[in-house]
């Protein structure tokens, strides 16, 4: 039988009046605890890091760095490559699977959204995993949507609200986000 979390990285619907997602409520309250924590903390890395290392299942590569503030509400559905940047106030709703490969850059105030709720029934939640590709940069206060794959060495300009998969080597922008050019 599928556990809750692989229930919501897979894009199976779940209903969140069910016992089992009992689970879920439990890693909320975990994440939120941990991030209240990040977040009043004396701005030091010797005493951030722990904290930010003890939010994901995989722990935090040493070369990666997350600047507070940042709330995440399921640090266990991410995974955050060597070499990652980011900057303040990110926010991750992170059911559905979060995925940022080695190298990339993200500006301040940038969401990453993977889930949803049904129009019919509000209770029940649908969820698809973003992956951010080796290299991309997220520019301030992008929104990145369930669903999305950004290639590498992409590029999402200031502001871009991105609902489709972005190219390799290309820059989008805008609302919803557009291809604007490619990049060498």
């Amino acid at each position: 039988m599928q556990g809750i979390f692989e229930k919501l990285r897979s894009g199976t619907d779940v209903d969140m009046a069910t016992p089992e997602y009992a689970e879920a409520i439990q890693e909320m309250g975990r994440c939120g605890s941990i991030c209240f924590k990040v977040n009043t903390t004396e701005p030091k890395p010797e005493l951030v890091r722990p904290l930010e290392e003890e939010l994901f299942k995989d722990g935090l590569d040493k070369t990666s760095y997350l600047m507070p503030p940042i709330q995440i509400d399921f640090g266990c559905q991410m995974k955050i490559g060597r070499g990652v940047f980011v900057n303040h106030s990110l926010t991750c709703m992170a059911a559905g699977g979060i995925t940022i490969d080695d190298g990339v850059m993200i500006g301040p105030n940038v969401r990453i959204v993977t889930d949803n709720h049904d129009f019919g029934n509000r209770m029940v939640l649908r969820c698809k995993p973003v992956h951010i590709c080796r290299n991309a940069w997220i520019g301030v206060g992008a929104i990145i949507l369930p669903g999305v794959t950004v290639g590498e060495n992409a590029v999402v300009a200031a502001g871009a609200v991105v609902t489709k998969d972005v190219a390799p080597n290309t820059i989008v922008g805008g609302n919803p986000a557009k291809f604007i050019k490619s990049v060498e």
